[in-house]
């Protein structure tokens, strides 16, 4: 169903809006006085934004579909991707599919298109996520659209998945557990900040790649041990050989039918890939985020399959 009109006023759209980046961006485009519309691969959940957002289906196997949905669009909004395979998808689908979008949005007259990434991202990486989003950013900078490429960091915000789930173990474990050393470092950015960034951008006409990282850097230690003093946790860190912490990680996400943690994700953070070189355009301090947030933090697990492959 698509509630706003396809007519002449330009509209944002943003696929993703009923997931976690993207429904920070539907919101602060709305805030702003946006008409945004919403491409979901869920259009039959319950629309967060009322009935005055356009909803319509993140549906690849209907490119024409895709191109209706896409008209009358002045900027596409692409949150995209997928954390690691399942079932039928992989991601070799995940680049098929967002080709296969790019194509739509440039058939349906989209003049630019803002693209979520992932900081760090090479052709040559060995991981198949860090090398799928570089496919893809390459995809983008031929694609003869106007564009800008957004690569956070690791992004924390209400609703998360890495920090939300961290203070979630340490509110429940008496023991957590870090790969390795945990000397590798990370350089969060908060949820509000790469909306914020990414808007910024949608309104320039320039080609552009951005890093998005945080103002502080942390071990994965320091990281978790404010985490833990935040939330009043109690719980021993212990450093496990990674393999092993791999291991215990998965017996875990059978406990909460998920998937805790990748070998991809493991490795690009051991390999210090979550941080970026360039001076750190994002503002939110994750210390003063967990002061005003400890309350709400890791209450509740949040859960990829969840969010992505449940009804």
């Amino acid at each position: 169903m698509l509630a706003a009109p396809l007519g002449s006023s330009e509209v944002s759209v943003v696929t993703g809006a009923f997931s976690y980046t993207g429904s920070y961006i539907a919101s602060r485009l709305l805030a702003t006085g946006k008409r945004v519309r919403v491409l979901t691969g869920h259009p039959n959940r319950p629309n967060p934004f009322g009935d005055g957002v356009g909803v319509a289906s993140l549906d690849f196997g209907h490119p024409s579909e895709l191109t209706r949905s896409l008209r009358g669009a002045a900027t596409l909004y692409n949150t995209y991707w997928v954390r690691f395979a399942h079932g039928e998808v992989n991601f070799d689908t995940a680049i098929r599919n967002t080709e296969t979008l790019i194509k739509a949005a440039k058939d349906a007259g989209v003049r630019r298109i803002v693209h979520l990434s992932v900081s760090n991202p090479s052709l040559d990486s060995p991981l198949p996520y860090f090398r799928g989003k570089a496919t893809v950013e390459k995809m983008i900078t031929q694609s003869g659209l106007s564009y800008a490429i957004i690569r956070p960091t690791v992004i924390f915000g209400v609703g998360d998945i890495l920090i939300n789930n961290i203070a979630w173990l340490l509110r429940r474990l008496p023991v957590f557990a870090i790969p390795g050393t945990g000397e590798y470092r990370l350089q969060p950015i908060s949820v509000e900040d790469v909306a914020e960034i990414a808007i910024g951008e949608g309104s320039s006409a320039e080609n552009t790649i951005v890093d998005a990282a945080g103002p502080d850097t942390f071990t994965f230690t320091e990281l978790v041990r404010l985490v833990a003093w935040k939330v009043g946790s109690k719980a021993r860190l212990v450093h496990l050989p990674p393999n092993l912490a791999l291991l215990l990680a998965g017996l875990v996400g059978r406990l909460v039918r998920d998937v805790l943690l990748t070998r991809d994700e493991l490795d690009g953070l051991m390999a210090n890939l979550l941080i970026s070189d360039n001076p750190p355009i994002g503002r939110t301090r994750l210390s003063d985020w967990l002061d005003e947030h400890t309350d709400r933090l890791g209450v509740e697990y949040a859960s990829e399959l969840n969010r992505h492959y449940r009804t």
